[in-house]
């Protein structure tokens, strides 16, 4: 083996290799690529960065509420907020006079459904709830909350105006209902407080008596004519022309035995007309106003579903 010549391969030095083998291999630079990509990237990233700036300016005025869309959310707040304590307060009164008359006791609860205090406690507590739902919906933006508030809004717009329609479809036949209601007033008249007093309101302010005329009354046990009692044949003192004696003490006695006496006598005494013709010139005196705070009422709540519409679609689109 000594005889025989072994021959290594050496690489050549880097500077040595073929300049083809630098131009085409993709992993080393050209020496003039680092000035091309730097005019390049004077040339495109000052556009690229006002594109980049503009973009995320409006991504941004996207993304925030208006002033109008502040003012919307704590409008709706405060409303439903006021309308939220008027409804507990309504709530409390109805409660008060419930428990106050122990209407829930055994003997009392059949005829509960002609207490006042009732439909007042009822009407406080859907509205309590309805503004209230409003009320945490609205300040949470809880769209949930504001979506069964737009629900229950819609629905009582939609049973306002069926009521106002069967109201006006029904008009001949709505003075049978408040006859048969100032009826059953007066028969509860000695045992309910509430219905005494809005008889006594009615009759007072109309200057009225009884439903038809002053005879009406015999259909409560107290003033009918067979009763034992003093009220007897009597009607009560609203009734009366003048039911103050001397313009000072309220004489509680002065419709007493007014049945018994004809209608020429009777007409110094106490008043002859009933008060279903009293309501029925009330109502169209009144007319106008009475179709003006209809008009407002559900235009309010109407604005107050438009509203929270625009409220939900700020909050979806967030």
């Amino acid at each position: 083996m000594r005889g025989h010549w072994v021959i290594k391969r050496i690489p050549l030095p880097w500077f040595r290799r073929d300049k083809s083998q630098n131009e085409s291999s993709p992993l080393i630079p050209k020496a003039s690529s680092a000035k091309e990509d730097a005019e390049e990237v004077d040339l495109v990233t000052p556009d690229c960065m006002e594109a980049g700036t503009t973009k995320g300016q409006d991504h941004n005025n996207s993304n925030s509420y208006s002033l109008i869309d502040y003012f919307l959310k704590y409008f709706l707040f405060l409303c439903n907020f006021m309308f939220t304590v008027l409804g507990l307060v309504v709530l409390g009164l109805g409660m008060w006079g419930l428990i106050s008359k122990e209407s829930f006791a055994q003997e009392k609860v059949g005829s509960i459904g002609t207490d006042p205090m009732l439909i007042l406690a009822t009407l406080g507590l859907v509205l309590t709830l309805l503004c209230l739902t409003g009320c945490v919906g609205t300040l949470r933006e809880n769209c949930c909350l504001l979506k069964l508030f737009s629900a229950l809004v819609l629905v009582l717009v939609t049973a306002q105006v069926l009521a106002a329609i069967m109201l006006y479809s029904l008009q001949d036949q709505i003075g049978n209902y408040i006859r048969s209601g100032m009826l059953t007033a007066m028969v509860h008249y000695q045992d309910d407080l509430d219905l005494r007093f809005i008889t006594d309101e009615i009759q007072s302010n109309l200057q009225c008596c009884g439903a038809d005329n002053y005879r009406d009354w015999d259909v409560n046990i107290y003033y009918n004519c067979s009763a034992p009692g003093v009220l007897a044949c009597g009607v009560p003192a609203t009734c009366c022309v003048d039911p103050l004696e001397n313009g000072t003490v309220w004489n509680s006695q002065c419709g007493v035995g007014a049945q018994l006496l004809d209608e020429f006598t009777a007409q110094s005494v106490i008043f002859l007309g009933g008060c279903l013709g009293g309501i029925s010139r009330w109502i169209e005196q009144h007319n106008g106003l009475i179709g003006t705070v209809a008009i407002v009422i559900v235009g309010v709540q109407i604005l107050t579903l438009l509203i929270t519409t625009r409220l939900l679609e700020t909050i979806q689109r967030h």
